[in-house]
């Protein structure tokens, strides 16, 4: 099957495609939604998608591994990244033997991604290891655009669109930053133990909730009242963001629709576990059941065949 795809992608060359292949595996392997939601895509997108979350999860594995390296090395590694991206990315330079990096230069280069983009993405990235709190909605949007808006501007190109590009980016936009919120709110108990709070401290602090609170929830295993106040809020402002997103999927070209329609569906449902544990996040992790996955597969699987019946048509 993932020699078909790389056909339909046009990637040729062993090392290449091999390159492609290591980064559908990192997807397969810790994207489960994301990766279910590709399978929906045509064979020739699938690839590039598979290249983009293999540089992200690279970046990111560089933060959030739990073992004993410094923040100084850490920071030395993104560096490392950001210099090799770079030089074969725009000075056209081989940098190492890094097959992640083959792939999605090979996928920046075809689908024309500005370096900028993945530079955003890096910085929100060296965020990460000198700041753990967020005062205000801005700092926390600043980071949010490198960190998830603009992987879905990077996604854009390859999902296409019936509408000039620059009128579907804000939703493509907002649908990162929906996810990246999600994840926010899911990721409380996880992210704390990093020391990282992804919630603006004032608008916690409106409700009277601060680090110390949070600890304590954590400690005792309970959201209380002021918490849940706050998580309400919160969840509120995401549910917002998923409905601007949503405009966009008319935009996107037919075949590309079921895909995020899928992921959409999927990833908001996650909003809907939070509500239905009453915002006991610090008690069990709010998922969306394989059953309810392969249910929303399905029927995207459907849609999708008939947008591409359409097309040939």
């Amino acid at each position: 099957m993932l020699g078909s795809e790389l056909d339909a992608a046009g990637v040729q060359g062993r090392e290449l495609r091999q390159a492609y292949q290591r980064c559908r595996a990192l997807n397969a392997a810790h994207g489960k939604t994301f990766f279910l939601a590709t399978r929906l895509l045509a064979p020739g997108q699938r690839p590039a998608v598979h290249a983009l979350y293999g540089f992200a999860r690279r970046a990111d594995d560089v933060l959030d591994g739990f073992d004993d390296r410094t923040t100084a090395e850490r920071e030395d590694e993104l560096r490392q990244l950001s210099d090799a991206l770079h030089s074969r990315l725009v000075e056209n330079r081989m940098a190492g033997d890094d097959p992640v990096l083959d792939a999605v230069v090979d996928t920046a280069r075809h689908y024309g991604l500005p370096w900028q983009l993945f530079e955003d993405f890096l910085a929100s990235m060296r965020m990460d290891l000198t700041i753990s709190d967020y005062p205000d909605r801005a700092a926390l949007d600043r980071y949010v655009y490198g960190s998830a808006e603009v992987i879905g501007l990077q996604l854009l190109p390859i999902l296409g669109t019936v509408v000039p590009t620059a009128e579907a980016a804000p939703h493509a936009a907002a649908l990162g930053k929906a996810f990246q919120l999600t994840n926010f709110l899911r990721d409380i108990d996880e992210d704390l133990t990093r020391g990282r709070v992804y919630l603006p401290a004032d608008e916690l602090a409106a409700h009277g909730v601060d680090r110390e609170v949070l600890y304590w929830c954590q400690r005792n295993r309970r959201t209380d009242a002021r918490l849940r106040a706050a998580l309400i809020e919160q969840h509120a402002i995401t549910r917002d963001i998923y409905r601007q997103a949503e405009l966009g999927i008319p935009m996107l070209r037919p075949q590309s629709r079921p895909c995020i329609r899928a992921a959409l569906t999927l990833y908001s449902e996650i909003l809907d576990r939070i509500e239905e544990i009453d915002f006991e996040v610090f008690t069990q992790r709010a998922t969306v059941s394989n059953g309810r996955r392969l249910q929303v597969a399905a029927r995207g699987l459907g849609a999708a065949w008939r947008a591409r019946i359409r097309q040939a048509a």
